[in-house]
């Protein structure tokens, strides 16, 4: 599978911050005041920030891991909490790392609070950005019959051969123009039938025929208007 180049880099600096951490953790003096470090609530300060940093590498990963920004910027959300999260987590478990002493029932009961409420969080960001999107596709998909035929019929402006006709052609881009964008099933058999008048139109251009230019565009602009009628009425 290919990685995403955001992915790279950012997997880098996290490989370098977790390693720093690391360096950090076991270089330090193992015994402060004759006691050593290494109790139960450093040990559960410590798996802490460690879980939060594999989760939140996994979070980056979810984020980042297609090159498409439009992509990316929905999973913005997860990104943005799962950073959060773990600065929370850091914070934390530093807390418990330093003060060693803290007695472990303390320490396991904060830090699994952390961790589930760091992963509802970020399981909650995740199933929102992936119902934006769904709610994005479905709009594109709702008004592409519209924005298809504005493309189709702006096309046909530098076909048109005479005024005449170019009149005719700009008049159908400004009844699609300002026409609902929206379909619904509802409208299917409608659609279909400007669709297949805007093909005859479209032909008619091509061709010079003025008679059925002038004979179509009067036909589309009346199925036009009957679609925008039934739009409102099913709103």
């Amino acid at each position: 599978m290919k990685i995403s180049k955001g992915f790279k880099s950012y997997s880098l600096i996290w490989l370098i911050l977790t390693a720093l951490f690391n360096v950090i953790v076991f270089v330090t003096p193992s015994e402060i005041n004759g006691e050593s470090k290494f109790t139960p609530s450093f040990w559960m300060g410590y798996a802490l920030i460690i879980i939060s940093l594999i989760g939140q590498l996994v979070c980056s990963y979810i984020s980042l891991k297609d090159d498409n920004l439009k992509r990316v910027f929905y999973s913005m959300p997860l990104l943005r909490v799962s950073i959060i999260s773990l600065i929370v987590s850091c914070i934390t478990g530093t807390v418990f790392m330093a003060f060693f002493t803290a007695a472990p029932w303390l320490a396991a009961i904060i830090c699994l609070i952390v961790l589930a409420f760091s992963a509802i969080a970020c399981i909650k960001a995740q199933t929102a950005g992936d119902i934006v999107q769904s709610v994005d596709s479905k709009v594109k998909e709702k008004t592409f019959f519209i924005k298809n035929l504005s493309v189709d019929a702006e096309a046909l402006i530098s076909r048109a051969g005479t005024p005449e006709i170019k009149s005719s052609v700009k008049k159908i881009c400004d009844a699609v123009k300002y026409s609902d964008p929206v379909s619904c099933d509802e409208l299917s058999e409608i659609e279909g039938r400007i669709q297949y008048e805007f093909t005859v139109f479209s032909m008619a251009v091509k061709s010079g025929d003025t008679a059925v230019v002038n004979n179509q565009t009067a036909e589309l602009i009346a199925l036009l208007d009957t679609r925008n009628k039934k739009c409102k009425a099913l709103k």
